[in-house]
Parts: structure tokens; C-alpha cells; sequence
């Protein structure tokens, strides 16, 4: 068999079952977190420009749009991805070459599923599958490096989940595969110098391409068996040589996945918390700021610090702010806390921040390079007018694998960042499915989605 038709035996025969309880209690965190998340960016403008241009296509109204309407199972992964992934605050998985945000799959996975009227358990196993082909790849086959964005593994992933959430069998789920990887090669321009809208919609584009290439392998079109190991294949052209025992692997790669507790760029969650735990002590002011010094690890340093992405203190809007490091530092010296609001154009603009964020300085250190991904280190010094030195250390947060949310603190996020969204009677509803996701059909978690919708009184409203 070629590598891809390996790959697809391991997608057809998972199971459910296979899972630890504390996997499947992960990925339902996942779940809720990553609709949460989207329920969140409902009103965004790049969001309604989408949905825009949706209505105008129209589509057979087969997949749930969150917030009402139907559309073809393609366009309506390409809309929730966009929505799970604008506010910036999705979960996310550390390789020590590759960066990536299992979450993301979510979006297609959820809208083949509701094509194919899939139980719940069916949802989630597909989208563990994805889950575990996207870390997976991340881990032995990263392209950051060689220029090219991380939505490349991606589009293995996605295609995986949505040809076992249309219940496909092998031979069409390796054709799925095998268009999808060949088809979506993205590059890292996405996410260097000034960042436009397209850093938050470069996956949810990978994720309907590979709902369209699922769908076209479903129809009996085929894709390169050889996309992996062949002539200018993946291998060859892209990812370097790697292997992936297939027929070893589980689906338990989700509890080394991690929630951000920050609304910001991953690698920014520890020193955030340090920024925080600073600004908490007695008689610390941001305004008496003379210059904040961070030591940070280089995958952080060269991605959000200044290094070779790009200046990050030229900061004008949402998509630069978030990845940021200086702005996100002085908007929680500032603010106490990094939430949806911190990156209002109001508030990316406003004077204190834009002066605090000059005087911050960033550095990559050696010694916290080497304890990458394993650990999330910072070492944060606030130098004050009066000479004071302020100094806190991170090794990681409340969200990291080392400490991960349980589904108190997964509700409290959801709640959080949802409440302008919704009712309680809202978020009551979606939360009980979710948790219960393995006992019922997809279609109850999607009709719930598609009646929710954003209310002039802020409190939410229930549309049918």
C-alpha cells in the first residue's frame, strides 16, 4: 500500500471506543471551547462580509450555519471555521518545529457530519482523527522552516475528518487525502510582516477545500496515490523525509493539545501570566513603566517578538495586534487582562497602549529555547521610574498540558466569551449537548447552532 492508503485503513477502522476517558473528556472541552469562540465572533466584521457573499452564492442548505441559515457542506465549513478561528482564541498543539490549532477542523468536520446525519459519536471520532493527524504531521513533518504555513498538514487533517464523517470507505477516503494534500500548499506570507484578515481565514480555506475534496472522492474522483512518498511529492518537494507508523497510532494525541486562557497568540499565554501576576503586586503602576524586559524562547521571539516575522510594534489593527507580543504585554499591564475587548480598534489605537508597547523590549534566550515545547517559559522584568525591579518567571498556565482545563474552567471561558451572544438558557443548552455529544445525533448540536443569534440588547436571542 502507498503511505496515503495507510493512512486512510487507520481513519476507516477508528473507533469511539478506542479512546481514553480522558481523551474523549478533552475533545468535548475542545468542542465546547471552539464554539464558544466562534458563538463570539458573530458580529465581526470580516465575519458578516462572509456570510455576505454566502447568501449571495447560496448552496444546497444541507450544513448549519452557526447563527441561522443552510448552505452546501463546503461553504458552511469555510464560514464556522472562519468564525472558530477569528477572535484568535482557539486551542492550539506545540511541535518543535510546527505550531498548529486542532480546532480548526471543527468547522468542516461538524458540516460533513450533518450531511451525513452522524450520530455524535461519529462527529467525535472523525474529529479526533483529525485531531491526531494534525499533531501528528506537526510532529515529524513541519514546513514553518521552508516558508510554507501550517494549514499544509492541515489539509491531511481535514480531509481525514470529513471523509470518516461521510462514513467513506478506504479507497475513497485515500482519494480524499490525496487531492486535499496535493491541492493546499500555503504560505508562511500568511502570518509574517503586516497581517491582513487572511492570517484568520488561511485554514478555514484549507478546511473547505478538503470538504470539496471528500466530497469529489466521495463522487469516485481520485487524487495521487502517491502524494506522499512519490516524485515531487509531499516528501520531496515540501516536508523532507519522515515516517508515521499508521496502523500503531490511537486517537489520544488530543490531551497534548492546549486551551488558551488568554484571548492571544499561543506562545504568549505564560508571559501574559507573569505581566499579570506583576501588575497584581502592591503599588505597581503601568504609567510609572520605565521599560519591561521579556526573555522568551525563540519559536516565540521570531513568530510574536520582532524576530524574523516581522517589526510587532507596529501595531493597527486586530490581526497585528494578536500577534503582537509587546502590545499584548502592555495591554495586560495595562487593562489586567487580554479578552475579545483588548483588540477593539478603539482600544489597539489608544495613546497608553501604544507608548507602553514602545518600551517593551524582547529577547530569545538559549536556555528557554531549550525547554520548548515541552514547557511555555517567560521571565518578565518591569523596570519603574523609581528603580524598582518587578521580575516574574512562567513555565506554563492554567490550560497548558501540564495544567488543563477541566469542564468548570471550559464553561467559564465558553460563558465568558459568548455572553454577549447568547442567553444562559443558550448556553445551558449547547453546553448539555456537548457534554453529552456521545449520546445523541450531530443534528441536535446543529439546529441548536443555527438558532442562535446576536441581539441589539446584547443578552442573545433564539431565532427559528
Amino acid at each position: 500500500m502507498t503511505e496515503v492508503q495507510t493512512l486512510a485503513e487507520f481513519v476507516e477502522r477508528a473507533r469511539l471506543e478506542e479512546m481514553s476517558d480522558a481523551a474523549l473528556r478533552q475533545l468535548k472541552i475542545r468542542v465546547l471551547d471552539t464554539i464558544g469562540v466562534a458563538i463570539g465572533a458573530l458580529d465581526a466584521p470580516p465575519i458578516a462580509a462572509i456570510r455576505e457573499m454566502t447568501r449571495e452564492l447560496g448552496g444546497a442548505p444541507v450544513a448549519t450555519l452557526i447563527g441561522g441559515a443552510k448552505t452546501a457542506p463546503d461553504r458552511a465549513a469555510f464560514y464556522n471555521g472562519a468564525l472558530s478561528r477569528y477572535l484568535d482564541f482557539m486551542d492550539s498543539y506545540l511541535a518543535p518545529g510546527e505550531t498548529c490549532h486542532p480546532s480548526d477542523n471543527l468547522g468542516a468536520v461538524l458540516a460533513a457530519a450533518e450531511k451525513s446525519d452522524a450520530s455524535g459519536a461519529e462527529f467525535l471520532t472523525a474529529l479526533a482523527v483529525a485531531y491526531q493527524v494534525h499533531t501528528r504531521l506537526s510532529d515529524v513533518a513541519p514546513v514553518r522552516a521552508r516558508g510554507f504555513d501550517h494549514t499544509t498538514q492541515g489539509a491531511y487533517a481535514a480531509a481525514a475528518g470529513v471523509a470518516k464523517a461521510l462514513r467513506l470507505p478506504r479507497e475513497k477516503i485515500a482519494n480524499a487525502i490525496a487531492i486535499s494534500g496535493t491541492a493546499n500548499n500555503a504560505l508562511r506570507v500568511t502570518r509574517t510582516g503586516a497581517l491582513s484578515h487572511w492570517k484568520g481565514l488561511a485554514y478555514p480555506n484549507t478546511a473547505m477545500a478538503a470538504t470539496h475534496a471528500a466530497l469529489l472522492a466521495a463522487h469516485g474522483i481520485t487524487g495521487p496515490a502517491e502524494v506522499f512518498e512519490g516524485n515531487k511529492g509531499f516528501k520531496e518537494t515540501i516536508a523532507g523525509p519522515f515516517e508515521i507508523d499508521w496502523p500503531r497510532e490511537d486517537l489520544e494525541s488530543v490531551t497534548r493539545t492546549i486551551v488558551k486562557k488568554h484571548n492571544a497568540e499561543i506562545h504568549s499565554q505564560s508571559a501574559i501570566d507573569a505581566a499579570l501576576e506583576i501588575r497584581a503586586r502592591p503599588g505597581f503602576s503601568a504609567a510609572a513603566a520605565r521599560e519591561a524586559r521579556l526573555e522568551t524562547f525563540a519559536v516565540a521571539f521570531q513568530i510574536i517578538g520582532g524576530g524574523e516575522e516581522g517589526d510587532k510594534r507596529l501595531v493597527r489593527n486586530k490581526e497585528e495586534a494578536d500577534h503582537s507580543l509587546p502590545y499584548m504585554l502592555a495591554v495586560a499591564l495595562i487593562d489586567g487582562e487580554v479578552q475579545p475587548e483588548q483588540y477593539e480598534p478603539a482600544r489597539i489605537l489608544a495613546e497608553d497602549v501604544q507608548s507602553l508597547m514602545r518600551k517593551v523590549k524582547i529577547a530569545s534566550s538559549a536556555e528557554l529555547s531549550a525547554l520548548f515545547p515541552k514547557w511555555l517559559p517567560a521571565r518578565l522584568a518591569i523596570e519603574l521610574e523609581d528603580g524598582r525591579l518587578l521580575a516574574c518567571a512562567r513555565g506554563d498556565y492554567h490550560g497548558f498540558y501540564t495544567d488543563p482545563f477541566d469542564w468548570a474552567a471550559a464553561r467559564q471561558k465558553f460563558d465568558r466569551v459568548t455572553r454577549g451572544k447568547t442567553s444562559a438558557e443558550e448556553r445551558d443548552a449547547v453546553a448539555e449537548i456537548v457534554e453529552t455529544l456521545e449520546r445523541r445525533q450531530v443534528s441536535e448540536l446543529t439546529e441548536l447552532l443555527g438558532r442562535i443569534g446576536a441581539s441589539s440588547e446584547g443578552e442573545g436571542r433564539m431565532r427559528g
